[in-house]
């Protein structure tokens, strides 16, 4: 659980004709990424999303925030998602393994691989990582921000 900063402007819009903001679209959109949340409810206020509800796993509630997050019009994440059967000190635990990165202009995959990991060959990692947020290791854009998981011995 914490707060997770992001770009408001980059992302995926998730307003309407009105420019306002929608809980229901990141709803949607979580669910048309295969990502399943049990009770979930997301309050937005200036920018800020609010996400609770209840996952499987660290994974999936990272993608979630992630996808939360690298929408336009959300600069901050509060991230109050259970992991069903994780005690909070095993959550904070396994949170520390995973690092976030965020795409600057020039970014590339490989190139993120190298200074995460020492060897760009190691790209796929990353992509399978940020599946389904990412389509395609070649279009990643500014802003985004990655999940960039420990390498399995």
């Amino acid at each position: 659980m914490g707060f997770f900063s992001f770009i408001k402007e980059a992302g995926e819009k998730i307003t309407d004709q009105k420019d306002e903001l929608h809980e229901d679209r990141l709803v949607k959109i979580i669910e048309r990424k295969g990502l399943k949340i049990e009770d979930v409810e997301i309050e937005i206020e200036d920018g800020k999303a609010t996400v609770k509800g209840n996952v499987e796993d660290r994974v999936t509630k990272e993608k979630i925030v992630l996808i939360i997050g690298n929408s336009i019009g959300i600069g901050e994440v509060d991230d109050q998602i259970t992991i069903q059967g994780q005690e909070v000190e095993d959550e904070e635990d396994e949170a520390k393994k995973t690092q976030l990165h965020t795409v600057v202009r020039g970014d590339t995959l490989s190139g993120i691989a190298k200074q995460f990991y020492g060897n760009a060959m190691k790209y796929p990692v990353i992509f399978e990582a940020n599946k389904p947020m990412l389509k395609d290791p070649n279009k990643i854009y500014p802003g985004q921000v990655l999940r960039i998981p420990p390498l399995e011995d």
